[in-house]
């Protein structure tokens, strides 16, 4: 079953089961998906669907720091509700000392040895761990790794 079928699915459970959040988080979901599609003009594959969640779950990540900082914790709460109903589309996020080995076996596997190079270990490591590696946190330890 494809993750667009899977988020269908679930969809259609949630809503049955009056499940208000996860109803409204997947309806969300479900629209970014289509317009996308409609962006493209052709039918997603399972990774340009991984891609749209990740990027709703960037979007709620941002509004929960956004609304701290405005003292709207009520506002917060609902939307780490909805991270919630996003992550478990998510792969599992790999730990920091996970992504500390793979960048270094990238950088011994590529022979890159300056900052110039950086881009190379980037691209490698987001393709070769689409949706399991934050590109922030990615670029802070490879940065620090070709420095040193």
């Amino acid at each position: 079953m494809s993750l667009q079928e899977q988020l269908e699915k679930d969809f259609l459970f949630a809503f049955k089961a009056k499940d208000k959040v996860k109803t409204a988080v997947l309806r969300m979901v479900k629209t970014a998906v289509k317009n996308k599609q409609v962006e493209l003009g052709r039918p997603l594959n399972d990774n340009e669907v991984l891609a749209v969640l990740i990027k709703e779950a960037k979007q709620r990540e941002d509004s929960i720091s956004q609304f701290r900082k405005g003292g709207r914790e009520d506002l917060a709460l609902k939307e780490e509700q909805e991270l919630e109903v996003l992550q478990r589309y998510l792969p599992k996020q790999l730990s920091l000392e996970e992504v500390e080995k793979e960048v270094d076996v990238a950088i011994e596997k590529l022979g890159v040895s300056s900052l110039k190079e950086m881009g190379k270990v980037m691209s490698y490591l987001m393709q070769k761990y689409t949706g399991q590696i934050d590109g922030k946190k990615l670029n802070q330890i490879v940065r620090q790794k070709l420095s040193s």
